[in-house]
């Protein structure tokens, strides 16, 4: 089953409201938050206002993508927020495997998210730990980037992984519908999308959902 998870920093902010409810009419399965500090990655994300009305108007899950530096001093925030899965970059904590379970004690998930430049070896001890795992297919920060096939063997290796632990495989980056098409072949099943696939292609987001979650 494929999950779509629309990231929200490529929203229409002008209406966001608006926007919050055609998507969630259009059977999207979770809304994909990115937070950023501007330290971990050169660039800021949604702020707290945007996530706790996004939080406020939707009966759909939301996630956390904690781009920040020590992300353990903000999980519980986000938590309260209405997060239900929270990823942390494991280069950005000190100590991730405790952050993993602060985020459990809180009664939510907990998943990592792995950079384009980060040995899937660095994060192996994790992979038990977690509930998700976010593949980034880009540089993390900024939409409109280019896909980066290097990328490609890491995931098929998270995605093979998958069957001895008990974890569930997302893609984050230039996800188009061929791009969606091709990676579930290799077990991914949580896709987050945005301008490649969803944001400013048509405003009948229930027939590309449907189109997605068909291919």
């Amino acid at each position: 089953m494929k999950l779509i998870s629309p990231s929200m920093m490529c929203a229409n902010f002008a209406n966001l409201e608006n926007e919050v409810r055609e998507l969630e009419a259009a059977g999207i399965d979770m809304f994909h938050m990115d937070i950023m500090d501007g330290q971990f990655v050169p660039n800021f994300g949604m702020g707290l206002q945007d996530y706790e009305l996004i939080s406020q108007i939707t009966t759909k899950p939301l996630d956390a993508h904690l781009m920040i530096e020590n992300p353990s001093h903000y999980v519980k925030l986000f938590s309260d927020l209405g997060a239900s899965l929270i990823y942390i970059h494991p280069e950005a904590d000190r100590h991730p495997a405790r952050t993993i379970d602060i985020i459990h004690q809180l009664g939510k998930k907990a998943g990592i998210a792995i950079d384009p430049d980060t040995a899937l070896a660095t994060v192996r001890e994790l992979l038990p730990l977690v509930d998700a795992i976010l593949v980034m297919t880009v540089n993390p920060g900024f939409a409109g980037q280019k896909f980066l096939d290097a990328v490609l063997p890491k995931l098929q290796a998270v995605c093979q992984l998958k069957q001895d632990f008990d974890y569930i495989v997302g893609v984050d980056g230039a996800i188009s519908p061929e791009r969606i098409q091709q990676l579930s072949k290799l077990g991914v099943s949580n896709f987050v999308v945005g301008t490649s696939a969803l944001f400013g292609k048509s405003k009948d987001y229930k027939t590309i959902i449907d189109h997605l979650k068909q291919i």
